[in-house]
């Protein structure tokens, strides 16, 4: 089988795992500022949808991907399990527009940052003054590196995937290549660039963690992962100094398929189907 067409064989069996800025976006204010960073970590527990800790099901092998960037559409800031969505502190909601006809993500507006890099700096003075328990935030791109086998020889590929609920893109950059969209895309279109040549398709459905899913839900193709503080998030609304909010984002075992062949290296030519990839689980971390 050709490289091009490498992943043309799961295409239709592919799972992808998922306005106005409410900031100014300037840390270099001297008032004091709420700043969101984002962490990819692979030691993290996996969970499942309920934030329960997942095992690897029986014939089913997986892999942590090797994030490059992201992007998210939404945060919110939860005082208790019981708020529903949307009811809480929103401290963020990227572009939405509707150029590509419904309403959808504004990808080229979105932002898209590495590990470790300022996602968000908001006044603190801006945030209600309270205690919060759980931080949601709704997951819309993901790029990252993967590994697989073909032919006996092993590869490494890069996967850009959408995972807001509707995307409107104009052209964006997997690896080295850019692929031109001009249109709306809805939640699971991927891009898959190995060896110089790309790959598209489209899927639905992802694992998202919520591990208060039972008192406060989130809606289908949301994409919106919840995680809980580790003695909560205060603000008085009296800082004298920033906070720093790192968003650690689970990636352990989180690209998984069907094993064919029993060796823990993906094959895609053997048969082996991708059932979920993205992100497993989130903790928040206040520095």
């Amino acid at each position: 089988m050709k490289l091009s067409s490498l992943f043309i064989v799961f295409i239709s069996i592919l799972t992808l795992s998922c306005s106005n800025d409410t900031d100014d976006q300037n840390p270099s204010q001297q008032e004091p500022q709420l700043i969101v960073k984002f962490k990819f970590d692979s030691t993290q527990t996996r969970l499942n949808n309920l934030g329960q800790p997942a095992t690897m099901p029986v014939g089913n092998a997986a892999q942590s991907p090797n994030f490059n960037i992201m992007s998210a559409h939404y945060i919110e800031l939860a005082p208790t399990a019981l708020t529903a969505l949307g009811n809480g502190e929103i401290i963020y909601k990227g572009d939405e527009t509707t150029a590509g006809g419904a309403n959808a993500v504004d990808f080229q507006a979105a932002r898209i940052v590495a590990e470790n890099e300022v996602f968000l700096s908001i006044p603190i003075s801006s945030v209600q003054a309270g205690t919060y328990e759980w931080t949601r935030i709704s997951l819309t791109y993901q790029n990252y590196d993967i590994d697989f086998l073909h032919n006996g020889v092993d590869y490494t590929g890069t996967l850009a995937s959408f995972v807001g609920f509707n995307n409107y893109i104009t052209s964006y950059q997997v690896a080295n290549q850019t692929v031109a969209v001009n249109g709306n895309k809805l939640q699971g279109y991927w891009a898959f660039e190995t060896l110089g040549t790309i790959s598209e398709g489209q899927a639905a459905g992802t694992t998202v963690p919520n591990p208060i899913a039972a008192t406060s839900p989130v809606p289908d193709g949301s994409c919106v992962v919840t995680g809980e503080f580790s003695g909560g998030l205060t603000i008085t609304g009296n800082e004298t100094e920033d906070i720093v909010v790192t968003m650690s984002l689970t990636t352990n075992n989180s690209f998984e398929w069907t094993e064919v062949n029993a060796d823990g290296k993906f094959e895609p030519n053997a048969g082996e189907q991708v059932v979920d990839m993205g992100f497993r689980g989130l903790v928040p971390i206040v520095e």
